[in-house]
């Protein structure tokens, strides 16, 4: 992360997804792959690569969004509004699942996800939003297809690798963020700043 002001914010990294492939493809009426998904305590990223042992690691094509972030606080507030209980935030498939992080107003920005002493930690840079398909009606709940759509999280591109744990963590970032918007959705169209 080049230098400059930074500030600093509290966050929780409540899930850790890896699987080895796709579970998402073809039409949902045919139901999802089988391929295992492990929820784990640390990952490794590697620098323009991905998540060591992800579906995404090392493949060309998705270089710029190997590594999915989403607020736990957009999908608790889509079960909310769809009248169902709180969804198994695996489900969704992104990689990171955090609490109290303003992960729309990270587009466009490099940021650290880090421990709190400092001692692990990855840059990351905050590319498009990680638009929801047609699986979110099957695997969640009818209508959260639609209800995800700019909250579904951001899609990264790993600019330093390194580790990161499951707890506590912090969230530097070069522009001030709203912690409270977590799980809001963000603003449609426009490029990258």
């Amino acid at each position: 992360m080049a230098a400059g002001a930074a500030w600093r914010y509290d966050v929780e990294v409540l899930h850790l997804l890896v699987s080895p492939g796709h579970n998402y493809f073809g039409r949902p009426k045919d139901g999802p792959g089988d391929s295992p998904t492990y929820d784990l305590d640390e990952i490794t990223m590697v620098a323009g690569q991905g998540i060591v042992g992800d579906r995404f690691y090392g493949r060309a094509a998705h270089m710029d969004a190997a590594v999915t972030l989403v607020a736990v606080e957009a999908l608790d507030r889509i079960a909310a509004e769809l009248g169902v209980p709180p969804f198994d935030p695996l489900l969704a498939r992104r990689n990171v699942v955090l609490r109290g992080a303003d992960v729309n107003g990270l587009r466009g920005q490099e940021f650290a996800l880090e421990a709190p002493d400092g001692a692990a930690r990855v840059v990351l840079f905050g590319g498009r939003p990680a638009a929801p398909c047609a699986w979110m009606d099957r695997m969640l709940a009818p209508g959260a297809h639609a209800a995800m759509r700019g909250r579904g999280g951001l899609r990264c591109r790993v600019v330093e690798g390194g580790t990161l744990r499951r707890g506590a963590a912090v969230v530097v970032s070069p522009v001030p963020l709203d912690p409270g918007a977590a799980g809001l959705a963000a603003l449609r169209g426009g490029p990258l700043p």
